[in-house]
Parts: C-alpha cells; sequence; structure tokens
C-alpha cells in the first residue's frame, strides 16, 4: 500500500511540475539599457572574473536583511520605504542617489555589474540608471528571476501564487542572512 501511495504522489508531482514548466521561467519583463543574464550565467560571471564583477541587490533594506540576499551582495536599493502607510501597505520613494551611490562603489571603467531584485522588475529601471549614470551597456545586467523568481501563474498547481519559478535562491545559489557592513546600504536614522 505505501508503495502504491509513493507512486501515485510521484505521478501528481510529476504532472504537476509539467504544468508549471509551461510558463516561461525567464521572462523579459521590459526594455532597458543593458542585458540580461540568468541566475547561473551571473553566478559563472562572478566566479570568472571576481575582481571586476559585482552583485548589486536593488531590493529594500528590509528584503535584504530578512528575506536573505546572495553571498557577497552589496546592496543598494533603488527604491526607500516611507512612513505613509496605504491599503497595499507602506509606500516606497525612489533612492534619488541611486546612479550616485554605484559610482561611490565601482568604477565604470572597469567594472561589470549585475543588479537583482524579487524578481527582475525593478532592475529594468534600475540597469537603465546604472547606464546613465556612466556604466557602459555592455557592463550592466538585469537578473532574471531576480532572488526570489515569479510566481507559478498555473491555478491548479499546489504551488500556485507561489514564488516558484527561477530566481537566485531557487537555483540554489550561495545565499544568506548574514549581514556584512561592508556590504550594506547606510542605515535609517
Amino acid at each position: 500500500m505505501k508503495q502504491k501511495t509513493l507512486i501515485l504522489t510521484l505521478i501528481i508531482v510529476f504532472a504537476f511540475s509539467a504544468l508549471a514548466a509551461a510558463q516561461e521561467v525567464y521572462p523579459i519583463k521590459g526594455k532597458h539599457k543593458g542585458g540580461d543574464v540568468t541566475p547561473i550565467e551571473a553566478y559563472k560571471m562572478l566566479k570568472n572574473d571576481p575582481e571586476h564583477t559585482f552583485l548589486v541587490d536593488v531590493r529594500t533594506r528590509y528584503e535584504y536583511q530578512d528575506i536573505g540576499h546572495p553571498v557577497g551582495a552589496y546592496l543598494i536599493p533603488w527604491k526607500f520605504y516611507t512612513t505613509k502607510a496605504g491599503s497595499r501597505g507602506y509606500g516606497k520613494v525612489l533612492n534619488k542617489n541611486f546612479g550616485k551611490d554605484l559610482l561611490a562603489r565601482f568604477n565604470p571603467a572597469t567594472d561589470t555589474l549585475l543588479l537583482l531584485c524579487r524578481s527582475a522588475k525593478r532592475t529594468i529601471a534600475a540597469s537603465t540608471a546604472a547606464v546613465d549614470a556612466g556604466f557602459k551597456e555592455d557592463k550592466v545586467f538585469n537578473i532574471l528571476g531576480g532572488f526570489e523568481g515569479d510566481k507559478v501563474k498555473d491555478k491548479i498547481s499546489p504551488f500556485a501564487g507561489k514564488r516558484m519559478m527561477g530566481g537566485w535562491r531557487i537555483e540554489n545559489l550561495p545565499w544568506t542572512y548574514k549581514m556584512d557592513p561592508k556590504l550594506i546600504y547606510q542605515p535609517d536614522l
């Protein structure tokens, strides 16, 4: 009886996996300056040139700290939470110093930037801002899928609505909750 239950469970899991596979894992979410890479490609780039390739997490400080972040990722938020609360939670405001913050840490003449957010939506605008700040288009990359990936759209999947489609964490690349003072953004006042 246990063997039949195990076999049936495996068949169901594979069937749902096949349905979820119909959803594109790494969709491009908009036009931007710079390129696009998958998390695995980004990881290989970091390993191939660690002296001049940097991972920049553009999520909020809260996300970086409480959800986790790739090992070695610099935190330079694209937006900050405000104190104004609405029906969908706290509002956000653009980090007006984003380009200056990048230039303060990285060299546009030699460095490659790999930008990451939750699901590769914020990095569309952030990668364009990096190029506008002086980084070359062939040296700025949006990491498709971001850190958490996209939500499963298939309503009959047991994972429907969960962030299980691609992303740094789903690809099982190195990540942590550890906060390195050399990598984090300035603290709140």
